[in-house]
């Protein structure tokens, strides 16, 4: 199942957001328009359904409370709210439409509450869920919490709160996979800068290790210089997983190295990798081109087209980037790119205009057509002197 559609009030930047999304989204703009933030929204999604330590209080509260999420434009309605539609595919009919809208509850705590939730079922035009409703009436506690997050109240739309737990973010930092040992502290929820990425790779069988890893490897051959082989591996002493790799020695079985000697992009693309094999769910990526070579990068699009095509459920991936080289793939549809504008009134989201696509239709690229609309304007003035 896949986001085919989405619809924002008052989240953070964006006063309001309305566009129809396909099997990857790239999301393209200045520097704090807001991509980021966008990607946020399913992740508050996901930390809202996640079965265990989840729920709209602790989403909220991980992010600030309600004051933090709020467009600061939300001048005369202070209502934040999402509403997303899922399809089994991107020219299939809509299956769900779920809608969530939040505000203060205005006295006391002033926690947030549930201010509309609803569950449509689009196959068979029921609404399963409208609230608030004649039982939050009875009882304010009630609009605490959202149904999305309760299994006992979820039954019939169940499949929402599945496809929102699995929902993925990652922008893998690779030093705090190398030295994370000598770093300490402890990991954020959900990992989302590949802290416990070995981890990962760990808890998934030998068979679907060696399947996966076998197919990095062939990929990695291609791009990183003399590695002959990766493989997983446990530390005899005390069990830590290691991905080790072997490279091209004029001494026989030297040239072994662990992933703290690994290249910030052999690791980076290494978590590219496993992670658009690894589950069915939303995928997000935040710049992946960081660390790696334009050629690699410029193979970033294939990589993911071939994920897609050959999984069982291909996953919808969302990648935000600033990077000519990955744009210039000449098959990335024009359709699938999102350009954010800063404006004095919140951020506004583009869908590709007839402009747009009568350029791409012509034989420009995506990055030609697209990225000159998102250079800062009067950059050539940046100088720390007059």
């Amino acid at each position: 199942m896949i986001i085919t559609r989405l619809k924002l009030k008052n989240w953070r930047n964006f006063k309001h957001v309305e566009v129809n999304l396909r099997e990857r989204v790239y999301l393209i703009g200045p520097n704090a328009s807001g991509k980021s933030n966008l990607l946020d929204v399913l992740r508050f999604l996901r930390d809202i359904a996640k079965a265990e330590g989840g729920g709209l209080q602790k989403a909220v509260g991980d992010r600030g409370g309600l004051k933090r999420i709020r467009c600061l434009n939300a001048r005369r309605d202070p209502e934040v709210m999402i509403e997303v539609e899922m399809a089994e595919a991107v020219n299939a009919p809509a299956k769900w439409r779920y809608t969530l809208g939040i505000k203060s509850e205005g006295t006391g705590l002033q926690r947030p509450v549930v201010s509309q939730e609803v569950v449509q079922d689009l196959l068979t035009k029921k609404k399963l869920l409208d609230r608030p409703n004649a039982e939050d009436a009875g009882d304010p506690e009630l609009r605490t919490v959202s149904h999305l997050e309760q299994v006992s109240s979820n039954k019939s739309f169940r499949e929402i709160a599945e496809f929102f737990s699995g929902v993925t973010y990652l922008h893998l930092v690779p030093q705090l996979l190398k030295y994370g040992d000598r770093i300490g502290g402890s990991h954020l929820e959900g990992d989302p800068f590949g802290q416990a990425f070995l981890q990962q790779i760990a808890k998934a069988t030998e068979r679907v290790q060696n399947s996966r890893l076998k197919k990095i490897e062939r990929a990695l051959q291609v791009c990183v210089p003399n590695m002959r082989q990766l493989s997983f591996d446990r530390d005899k002493v005390d069990g830590t997983p290691h991905l080790v790799a072997q490279f091209e020695h004029w001494r026989p079985n030297a040239g072994w190295q662990r992933e703290n000697e690994f290249s910030d992009g052999t690791l980076r693309l290494l978590g590219i990798m496993w992670s658009l094999l690894d589950g069915d769910g939303v995928l997000l990526l935040e710049e992946p081109e960081l660390s790696l070579n334009e050629a690699i990068v410029g193979r970033i699009h294939k990589l993911v087209v071939q994920m897609q095509r050959q999984a069982k459920y291909p996953r919808q991936v969302f990648i935000t980037t600033h990077s000519e080289a990955l744009l210039s793939d000449e098959s990335i549809d024009v359709r699938e790119v999102l350009r954010l504008e800063p404006t004095p009134d919140g951020t506004v989201v583009h869908e590709p205009d007839e402009t747009d696509r009568a350029l791409v239709k012509s034989g420009y690229t995506v990055s030609e057509a697209l990225l000159p609309k998102v250079k800062p304007k009067a950059v050539e003035q940046l100088s720390f002197f007059d």
